[in-house]
């Protein structure tokens, strides 16, 4: 899947329906379609893992409260997530290449809205318009591949393609920290810059290097709900955001009765999808026991990945002071654990099953968090020995879970219907990271405050918010102890649910429990 923060595994977006052995671009040209692709890829993985680093540099640059640094993320989250998979069934209706190229120009168009923001609310709609061309865009990057390589060439392409994703996503965070460090707060807008050229290359390629495709079919575009899923999950995400920033008893019903509001417009979306003749989402594979499990797994793992990735840089840069260059290795295991052990895991999984890995992975996930909630509630403040350990193996757990999910998506339902639960499953995880960083933002700023008490009033600054004036030092340290207790809540709260998710995997996903008696068996029948 597409996961949260951008990182690929190679079978989370579904080729198109209609796609055969012979393909619509003549071999000399493919190259150009996998380049293309690659370009498009690193827009959204830069944009994702480098603004995580960036937000505590935008915030202090437009001056975001914490409801807007969420809102920066979400706004392209919401579109993202609920329009993803009209955008796959677009390149299916109009053309791979046609819309691909659409949803890259409508993205780089923009990102250079958001390069000239003025304030925070100008640049939390830039990005949800930018969301909706990665909703175009995202989709179409894979399936292009899919559909320009026959099958024997195919998996040699994909696996170039995720090599240079993965690549991407590890160095993207470390050079945006670099950049941040050496330049100071107002080169955050660098970061959406970069994606003009990056995405004026892969048009003018598409445009000029790579033929039209035909459309495959003649799919309906379910803009009904579409509608309906943007707004019950905004409205969800308005009310759950809306709780970090208000404690008055009547403010906190107006959040309630956001929430509300989002269930009951996505009870209406569930009855609307049901009467579709070509529905945005096939419902009836939520049947299957297995294909929820992995589901619901998905969506608590990928919730807690995105509140950590989230709010540990507010932690690391506006509480303790560290350096963006250092912080920016807080997303590199997760890409070089992904990058390298996916290949076994996938091996794994096929022989025995993906129950354990999955399952035990997410439970390595769950200690990480636990041991960073430890280690921060214990003022240990050493990125190297305190943070950056755990996030090792975070990765790992990680990289025992990406693919192996992948595979329970696909082996619970039949071939036919493999594109659709790929497009789920990778709707889920999206939207878990969207009520990730709505939700957990309450968590935090609910226990800041608790953690402050009477000092809370006297102009401090909220959690993850730079300073911008001296405070003494005895409020900044009681400031810094807040900030830990803060992450320490996020963190306890996202371990809970890793191991949520690691039990719904084991009672739910097919596979063996002790996968070593697999290998036993295979060395001596």
């Amino acid at each position: 899947m597409w996961d949260a923060i951008g990182t690929p595994a190679t079978d989370a977006v579904s080729p198109p329906t209609g796609s055969a052995e012979r393909s619509f671009c003549p071999q000399s040209q493919r190259k150009f379609v996998l380049i293309a692709a690659i370009l498009a890829s690193a827009l959204g993985f830069i944009d994702g893992s480098v603004l995580a680093i960036a937000i505590p540099a935008i915030r202090a640059d437009l001056g975001a409260s914490l409801v807007e640094a969420q809102w920066i993320s979400n706004a392209y989250a919401l579109t993202l997530s609920a329009l993803i998979l009209a955008g796959g069934t677009a390149g299916d209706r109009f053309g791979l290449r046609r819309v691909f190229s659409v949803g890259i120009a409508f993205f780089v168009a923009a990102s250079m809205a958001c390069v000239v923001a003025p304030n925070p609310a100008v640049l939390i709609a830039c990005r949800a318009i930018q969301g909706i061309g990665a909703a175009i865009m995202v989709p179409c990057s894979l399936a292009i591949i899919a559909k320009a390589y026959p099958k024997k060439e195919r998996g040699r392409a994909i696996g170039i393609w995720a090599a240079a994703s993965a690549l991407t996503t590890s160095l993207g965070p470390i050079l945006g920290g670099l950049v941040l460090s050496a330049f100071g707060d107002g080169i955050w807008r660098a970061i959406f810059a970069i994606n003009l050229p990056l995405g004026g290359l892969a048009i003018f390629l598409l445009l000029t290097k790579v033929p039209d495709d035909v459309p495959t079919e003649k799919r309906s575009l379910d803009l009904g709900g579409a509608v309906l899923a943007t707004a019950a999950f905004g409205s969800m995400a308005y009310g759950l955001t809306s709780m970090s920033s208000e404690s008055a008893s009547g403010a906190a019903s107006h959040s309630l009765t956001a929430v509300v509001a989002g269930l009951l417009v996505l009870i209406a979306f569930i009855w609307w999808e049901r009467r579709q003749r070509e529905p945005m989402i096939e419902l009836g594979l939520f049947a299957n026991r297995a294909f929820s499990g992995a589901n619901i797994a998905t969506f608590f793992l990928y919730f807690s990945l995105s509140a950590i990735l989230f709010y540990l840089p507010m932690l690391l840069i506006a509480g303790w002071g560290l350096n963006t260059a250092v912080v920016g290795f807080t997303f590199v295991p997760l890409s070089v654990a992904i990058a390298i052990l996916s290949g076994p895991v996938g091996n794994l999984s096929d022989r025995a099953g993906p129950r354990f890995p999955i399952a035990a992975g997410s439970l390595l996930v769950a200690l990480a968090f636990a041991g960073s909630a430890v280690t921060v509630g214990m003022g240990i403040r050493d990125f190297w020995l305190g943070i950056f350990p755990f996030m090792v193996v975070m990765g790992i757990g990680m990289a025992l879970v990406v693919s192996p999910l992948s595979t329970a998506i696909m082996t619970s339902v039949e071939d036919r219907d493999t594109g659709a639960a790929s497009g789920i499953n990778n709707a889920v995880s999206r939207i878990g990271g969207l009520m990730a960083v709505a939700a957990m933002g309450s968590v935090a700023a609910w226990a800041y405050g608790w953690a402050l008490g009477p000092q809370g009033v006297a102009g401090m600054p909220g959690f993850g918010e730079p300073l911008t004036a001296a405070i003494g030092e005895s409020l900044d340290a009681a400031r810094i102890a807040a900030s830990d207790f803060a992450f320490s809540a996020v963190a306890w709260a996202t371990a809970g649910l890793c191991f949520v998710s690691a039990i719904v995997a084991w009672v739910s996903v097919p596979g063996s429990a002790l996968p070593w008696r697999n290998w036993a068996q295979d060395r001596h029948p």
